[in-house]
Order: C-alpha cells, then sequence, then structure tokens
C-alpha cells in the first residue's frame, strides 16, 4: 500500500511540475511584451519613434518578431 500511494504522488508530482513548467513559459512570452507595452503607454514626447509616420507598426512588427523567436527558442530547447 506504501508503495502505491508514493507511486501516486510522484505522478501527481510529476504532472503538477508540468503544468508549472508551461505556466512559466506563458508568462516569459508576456513579460517582454508588457514591459514594451509598459514604456510606449507613458507620456513621453522625446521617443523619437513616436513622430516617424510607421512607428506603431515598427513597434508591433518588432514585438511580433520578438515573441516568434522566443516561441522558436522555446519550441528548439523543447520546453513545450
Amino acid at each position: 500500500v506504501d508503495s502505491v500511494s508514493n507511486f501516486y504522488f510522484s505522478t501527481q508530482s510529476n504532472k503538477m511540475n508540468e503544468v508549472m513548467k508551461t505556466l512559466t513559459v506563458v508568462s516569459v512570452f508576456f513579460m517582454p511584451l508588457t514591459f514594451i507595452v509598459g514604456v510606449y503607454g507613458m507620456n513621453f514626447d522625446n521617443m523619437p519613434e513616436l513622430h516617424w509616420q510607421y512607428g506603431y507598426f515598427f513597434v508591433i512588427g518588432f514585438m511580433i518578431l520578438l515573441l516568434i523567436g522566443m516561441v522558436v527558442y522555446f519550441k528548439r530547447k523543447k520546453w513545450f
């Protein structure tokens, strides 16, 4: 009975570790995006890309490329 309960708890622990790893990877995806949005959400006037015609598209494109780069990196590391 003791070995069966140890096996059950070990299996539950492994499942929880997989869920925690997935949640960590997802939070890592959103951390740099949140930082970029936070900087651009402030009312600074001396950011050169704010006065550029394509500045908005440049920042959105950079954020998309950053997200794609992180997904590719984590896929290569087989983290998810």
